[in-house]
């Protein structure tokens, strides 16, 4: 450890919300070139730091009880950290040996999170999201997508909630808008992402285009892997969902649908977000905890999110 500086980065235990901090990491990557780290995550945020460039650590924190931050405690409680990153905003970063801590405080009612994660770092500039992927996991998401020409055309047609899933025929009319014939994407190939469980979404999506155009990896890759198939593409198009954001993280320019969620908070860092008629409060006075079993986004027109999208393909190509 001699002449070294070590970080321990504890990451939000939601993926999504991990995905949206990760450029604050990165940037500590690139900025302390002699920095090793250790993570901490929960099961659904702990995969998505694998790669990290000089990672001696990764713990998983199955859960998110008092004995089980006793034991990551008895881990991580030897080392005198020269910096303590906590995005948890836990108290376990007060009882360790380190030079330095940082700690993510409340959310901040209409600051979006990517910014919340620089502020957490006190970081001049506010970087986006990344993930780091590296050449294994490059080469398994590689390797489930054929050779072909073209731009590619993503889409994550699930959400991990009923009320925030947009109904899955309005991406498949955008899919054929923008890879048909005089589109801005034209002659371009689908790609489908997501859990097994969107199969059904993707079912509808998939009948957009030519069997021989879709590239379908939904339930087929770990979430660093989407992050590294995403990479390819030329477009995102998705909901309020980690897929959104691991599009980000590779790097491609999204288009988000958004209704009884916070767009201020998680729109797509490089992209657009794109809203019906309803604010999120009059989602709220409907479905005060966001979470009944109703089909909100059902009044979001797609030509309006068609619209958008075109307008961010054509600001790209200029």
């Amino acid at each position: 450890m001699h002449g070294r500086f070590p970080i321990l980065y504890i990451a939000e235990a939601d993926a999504e919300e991990a995905v949206l901090s990760s450029g604050a990491l990165a940037q500590l990557v690139e900025a302390v070139p002699q920095a090793t780290f250790t993570v901490v995550g929960s099961p659904a945020s702990a995969p998505l730091f694998a790669d990290l460039p000089r990672l001696q650590r990764l713990i998983t924190l199955d859960r998110d009880g008092r004995w089980d931050w006793i034991a990551l405690w008895n881990q991580v409680r030897e080392t005198n950290w020269g910096l303590v990153v906590d995005m948890r905003g836990s108290t376990l970063s007060g009882k360790l040996r380190r030079q330095r801590r940082a700690v993510k405080g409340k959310p901040l009612p209409g600051v979006h999170l990517v910014e919340q994660a620089a502020r957490t770092l006190q970081l001049d500039e506010i970087p986006a999201p990344r993930l780091f992927i590296g050449r294994d996991t490059q080469e398994a998401a590689d390797a489930l997508i054929p050779p072909g020409d073209g731009p590619i055309l993503a889409i994550g047609p699930g959400a991990d909630w009923i009320g925030k899933r947009w109904p899955a025929d309005r991406y498949a009319k955008i899919a054929i808008s923008l890879l048909g014939e005089g589109g801005p994407l034209a002659g371009g190939r689908l790609m489908i992402v997501g859990e097994e469980a969107d199969r059904d979404a993707a079912q509808t999506v998939r009948s957009a285009v030519k069997r021989d155009r879709v590239i379908e990896l939904q339930g087929r890759l770990t979430r660093l892997q989407t992050a590294a198939a995403l990479s390819h593409a030329t477009l995102y198009l998705g909901g309020d969902s980690l897929w959104t954001q691991l599009a980000v993280a590779a790097g491609v320019p999204a288009v988000a649908v958004f209704g009884p969620s916070d767009e201020t908070l998680k729109r797509p860092w490089t992209g657009v977000a794109v809203r019906g008629p309803r604010t999120l409060q009059e989602f709220q006075d409907l479905d005060p905890r966001l979470n009944q079993h109703i089909q909100h986004m059902m009044d979001l027109p797609y030509e309006r999110v068609l619209k958008a999208t075109k307008k961010l393909l054509a600001e790209r190509a200029a």
